[in-house]
C-alpha cells in the first residue's frame, strides 16, 4: 500500500524519535546559564557518543584536579552501558562536573521524556 507523506508529516515523525543532547554551564553566584552545546542524535549510542565528546571537550578546560572525575567517566565502559541503558529504556542521563567557580551538566533525553 503507497501513502503519500508531506514534509509536515516527515517533522512531526521525527521531532518524537530523537534523543536530545545538551550541555550547559553555571557559574556560581550567576541566575542565568552559559549553553556549550546542544545536538540530536538518532540512537541512544549516538547520544552517549555525544555525551563522551562533549565531556572530553569540558575536562580538557579543567585544572587536572577537577578534569579527574571527567577523565574517570571517559573511561568508565560500565557507566556508558548503564548511561546506554537509561536511555533505551525511556530515562534521561545527566552527568555533573564542577570546578571551583562553574558546575557542568551534560544530559541526554530520550524521545518523548520531558526536559
Amino acid at each position: 500500500m503507497l501513502t503519500s507523506t508531506t514534509p509536515e508529516d516527515l517533522a512531526a515523525e521525527g521531532q518524537g524519535s530523537t534523543y536530545r543532547c545538551w550541555a550547559t554551564a553555571y557559574a556560581l553566584h550567576e541566575t542565568s546559564s552559559i549553553p556549550l552545546g546542544s545536538h540530536e542524535a538518532t540512537s541512544p549510542r549516538l547520544a552517549v557518543r555525544w555525551l563522551r565528546e562533549r565531556t572530553r571537550n569540558v575536562t580538557d578546560q579543567l585544572d587536572m584536579a577537577y578534569a579527574q572525575p571527567g577523565r574517570y567517566w571517559l573511561r568508565d565502559e560500565t557507566e556508558h552501558e548503564r548511561a546506554l541503558a537509561y536511555l533505551t529504556t525511556g530515562t534521561a542521563y545527566q552527568l555533573t562536573l564542577h570546578d571551583e567557580n562553574t558546575r557542568y551538566v551534560l544530559v541526554a533525553y530520550p524521545p518523548g521524556a520531558n526536559s
